[in-house]
């Protein structure tokens, strides 16, 4: 449980009335964001209020009737993702450099110059975001500005989100471990076979084709069939 004077206010006005929770402000810009979180860890106390600075709280009435629930996490999930999180200006900074820094390497991981086929580095996609004087927005999600900023990027560097369809066949004693790996991407089909081998098709940034044969190859000691979809 976050300490009460590590914990910022999120705020909902709903109907007139104020909602308010005291969270870690961590935690709860990743609910905003839809990722799931401990809330015994997100919560300062376990309480709605109605102004967390007097301790007043909200009415279970009150609160049924604004939520149509009575499911405690449900309430708190609409208060963080539809209200405000009430950040110091210190803690926006930092939220806005840890944003940028994740669209940079995301970019970065599943873009390539369509030119040469190779993937840009971090700075060069940093310098090219600065040139395009690009404003990173700290309550969007990560993935939601990833397109627009790699569309306003083209003006400056070749730059192309290509994917390829990928195909493995894995042996039974290793598919646990890579189906592990296989799904952080996006499967297409997927079927475990008879021997306990698995055979999946799945999407690739293409900037991460040679890191992702590495890994696999890894765990599987060079065991797998490997090959691109046309």
């Amino acid at each position: 449980m976050v300490k009460i004077n590590e914990a910022v206010i999120a705020r909902l006005e709903k109907n007139g009335h104020k909602f308010e929770v005291l969270v870690d402000p961590d935690l709860a810009m990743d609910v905003k964001h839809g990722k799931d979180v401990n809330f015994d860890e997100l919560l300062a106390d376990e309480k709605v209020f109605k102004d967390s600075k007097k301790g007043d709280e909200q009415s279970p009435e009150m609160l049924k009737e604004n939520f149509d629930s009575e499911d405690f996490k449900e309430i708190v999930t609409k208060i963080i993702t539809h209200g405000d999180v009430q950040l110091t200006t210190d803690q926006r900074r930092a939220f806005l450099e840890r944003k940028r820094s994740e669209i940079i390497n995301i970019i970065s991981q599943n873009a390539i110059n369509p030119q040469t086929k190779t993937p840009h580095p971090p700075q060069r996609i940093e310098n090219a975001m600065e040139e395009a004087k690009i404003h990173v927005d700290t309550f969007k999600s990560t993935e939601e500005q990833v397109d627009l900023i790699v569309n306003a990027i083209k003006k400056i560097l070749p730059i192309s989100m290509e994917k390829v369809d990928f195909a493995v066949k894995i042996p039974a004693a290793h598919a646990g471990r890579c189906s592990a790996i296989i799904h952080k991407f996006e499967i297409k089909k997927e079927q475990w076979l008879n021997d306990g081998s698995l055979a999946v098709e799945f999407k690739l940034p293409v900037g991460l084709k040679q890191d992702l044969l590495n890994e696999l190859n890894s765990a599987t000691h060079g065991d797998l069939i490997v090959k691109i979809v046309e």
